[in-house]
């Protein structure tokens, strides 16, 4: 999750800063054998306020929250045993 946070918070690239941190948060998830998160159930608003929130006052408790929540999700309906 701190990489994902941080990517999004120094904005390092033009465009895709969202997209690269959810892909190189998976990556590192797959490589520890964990199940990759999806965002596939996140309400994009809900996501966005909780990127706002971090930004405006450095708040963590907003994307955890979808954190954890994404990857209940991932591992009940992507693990494979």
């Amino acid at each position: 999750m701190t990489l994902l946070v941080g990517i999004l918070y120094i904005q390092p690239f033009e465009d895709g800063n969202k997209r690269t941190a959810r892909l190189l948060c998976n990556a590192i998830l797959l490589v520890s054998n964990c199940a990759p998160l999806s965002y596939d159930s996140v309400d994009e608003n809900n996501y966005r306020e909780s990127i706002l929130v971090f930004y405006g006052k450095n708040s963590l408790e907003s994307m955890k929250k979808i954190f954890i929540d994404q990857y209940v999700f991932s591992t009940q309906n992507y693990l494979v045993k």
